[in-house]
């Protein structure tokens, strides 16, 4: 099921499996008008769902029938495994489903194709029911219009362990927050500790150069720019705390996985995490979990990053009323507090976050992380930019480790990453 932080962050991308440039762009080659009567038969895709929530899924489908008699919904589900080949395929042979579960990288290659519907256009009246930042996850660089409903969102707070920063000389109680603050800090841990002991356990993602308050993208979203002069700066500083062992010396080919155990072990200070992560310390390490301190993400913008799912309505589709109904139906603030009772995941309507449910704790360690990460979405945004390629990625994480290895500046390492993303962006 892709529902978890890392899953939704590592979404594959359609653009090089989809033959469909001579569509057009925008909202397709169909009227956006989803005026109507909302009558008819319509087909709705989810993404490696049906296992867990069948009933849920089949109930909000009965109730959505019952309130417009007439209409008729189909619901397939798909294993997350091929998904993109299959949307890319279902694209190419006119037989994509009405209504589509999808990520904004999987959405973008179908907005510039003319497949997704431009809801700015065909359902703008619902614009003010969402969080500003969800809404517009959902937009392309370069095109006008929002192309998909935001559905659920996902994040995770900071974990940082209190013993480690009181024995460096530290506040436990005052956390570093900015990316200045933890350079800062970072280089006291490590000094204090003589290397033994790490503040991070990953080298930056382009998520922490747009947390960094860098460009990410042109503003004709035709290119990368990822190499200015705060991006430089970023990794200049990744590159002192790496020379100073407060970056992880395995940082450069560290998983989640490998670095949640370096945090586990209490050899690094701070690590995102979720609400499992938080179970498993109780369980494995319950002198750690005494010290556990729990924060927002690093940034200096004051928004932590966000990692958005959407209901994108297919601009082809017979029946436009139904299709753009249902899928603000399945994405309204009721549908989205029930669905977010049932997994570890947070609505996209405005308001839903200040719901009990996301503010008050219980003394449990699933509502001392689900408070931190509701109260950090109200103003998160998705700094990843939805034409940015798992390939992209791999790009930029080569040319960072070359930087931190000394074999070429940051500056050099930023300038070659942005080259390969671009030549990858015009090749798709």
């Amino acid at each position: 099921m892709r529902i978890s932080r890392r899953a939704v962050a590592t979404a594959a991308v359609l653009a090089t499996v989809l033959p469909l440039s001579a569509c057009g762009g925008g909202s397709g080659t169909g009227s956006s008008d989803a005026s109507g009567k909302v009558e008819g038969k319509i087909t709705f895709q989810t993404w490696n769902l049906q296992a867990n929530f069948k009933d849920y899924f089949n109930g909000v489908i009965a109730d959505f029938e019952k309130k417009y008699p007439g209409t008729d919904v189909k619901w397939v589900d798909r294993p997350g495994e091929g998904y993109a080949d299959k949307i890319s395929a279902d694209a190419a042979g006119g037989t994509l489903p009405d209504v589509v579960n999808v990520s904004p990288d999987l959405v973008a290659p179908l907005a510039k194709a003319g497949i997704a519907l431009d809801l700015d256009k065909a359902a703008s009246k619902y614009r003010e029911e969402y969080l500003p930042g969800a809404w517009q996850s959902h937009q392309i660089p370069g095109t006008e219009g929002t192309f998909a409903f935001p559905w659920y969102l996902n994040t995770g707070p900071m974990f940082y362990n209190k013993r480690l920063l009181k024995d460096a000389g530290l506040d436990p109680q005052d956390p570093p927050s900015t990316y200045d603050e933890v350079f800062s800090d970072g280089l006291k841990l490590a000094g204090k500790s003589k290397g033994k002991v790490a503040t991070l356990a990953n080298v930056p993602t382009i998520e922490d150069f747009g947390r960094y308050g860098g460009q990410l993208m042109d503003k004709e979203g035709t290119g990368f720019a990822f190499n200015d002069a705060k991006g430089v700066e970023l990794l200049t500083h990744f590159k002192e705390l790496y020379d100073a062992k407060a970056l992880d010396p395995q940082a450069l080919t560290a998983t989640p996985e490998s670095s949640g155990h370096k945090f586990l072990t209490e050899s690094v200070a701070m690590n995102p995490g979720s609400a499992l992560d938080l179970a498993n310390f109780k369980k494995q390490a319950p002198g750690l979990y005494k010290n556990i301190g729990i924060t927002d993400q690093v940034s200096s913008t004051g928004k932590a990053n966000m990692y958005v799912m959407g209901i994108m309505v297919n601009a082809q589709t017979k029946q436009k009323p139904a299709a753009v109904a249902f899928a603000h139906y399945m994405t309204d603030a009721t549908r989205q507090m029930e669905f977010a009772k049932k997994v570890a995941i947070f609505p996209s309507t405005a308001g839903s976050l200040d719901d009990p449910y996301f503010t008050k704790e219980d003394g449990t360690d699933e509502t001392r992380v689900r408070v931190a990460a509701a109260k950090s979405l109200k103003t998160a945004v998705n700094y990843t930019p939805v034409l940015f390629s798992d390939q992209m990625k791999t790009e930029l994480r080569n040319q960072i480790a070359r930087a931190l290895q000394g074999k070429q500046s940051p500056k050099e390492a930023l300038d070659n990453a942005v080259k390969a993303c671009n030549r990858l962006l015009q090749q798709s």
